[in-house]
Order: C-alpha cells, then sequence, then structure tokens
C-alpha cells in the first residue's frame, strides 16, 4: 500500500503531464484528502467514491479521496496505481472542462454505469 504522500507524489507528476489548459478556471485545485467516502448511489455500502469534481461557492475543484483510492486499488503496484490516478484525474478533469462548456456528457454516462451496476447486482 501506498502512503498519503506518494499518492500526492504521483498525482502531482501526473498532472504536470497534463497541458495547463485542463487546469483553466479551476481555482481550488486538486486536494487529496485522507478520507474514504462511500459513494451516496449505493447507501448499502460497497461502492466508493474516488474522486468528485466540485463547483460551487468555494468554486471550482476536484478531490480526491486517499482512503478511497486504498480500499479499492490498495494492493496494486506502483505502475498499475499511477494509471488508476491517471484515469481518475483524467476522469475528474473531463467533468471540469464539460462543466466550462455546459455540457453533461460524463455526468450523463457515470449515471448510465451505475444504473447498469445496480440492474446486475
Amino acid at each position: 500500500m501506498f502512503s498519503i504522500d506518494e499518492i500526492n507524489e504521483m498525482l502531482d507528476e501526473i498532472a504536470a503531464e497534463l497541458p495547463e489548459e485542463v487546469f483553466r478556471e479551476l481555482n481550488g485545485g486538486v486536494s487529496l484528502l485522507p478520507d474514504t467516502r462511500l459513494s451516496n448511489a449505493a447507501p448499502d455500502g460497497g461502492l466508493y467514491t474516488l474522486g468528485e469534481y466540485r463547483r460551487d461557492q468555494m468554486g471550482r475543484y476536484i478531490v480526491i479521496y486517499y482512503g478511497s483510492i486504498c480500499a479499492v486499488h490498495g494492493s496494486a503496484s506502483r505502475e498499475q496505481m499511477q494509471k488508476h490516478l491517471r484515469d481518475l484525474l483524467t476522469h475528474e478533469l473531463t467533468h471540469h472542462i464539460e462543466s466550462l462548456a455546459g455540457e453533461r456528457d460524463l455526468e450523463i454516462e457515470d449515471e448510465r454505469m451505475l444504473e447498469d451496476y445496480f440492474r446486475r447486482k
């Protein structure tokens, strides 16, 4: 398992590789919190929220949950973890970019994926 500092370092490295434009108007940046967050969509548990794009009175920002990442990907190798984190960060940044454009395509796709998950369960 990786420490919160190691995950933070990986996220910083991934962010540095991305074009600066994707962070435009993301005034709150990307925060890594130690929390484990269960999904609101599954009140009975079992689904974790790894990250969230937020737009509220504090501005636009991304929150990543270290505890959730450990719960879901705790046994991943460094290479696997970097891929999971890259996928997570680009997913949340896509929400940000779509929000700037007034679009909700990824949000709708996320809802469909949850519906499919519960249908299979």
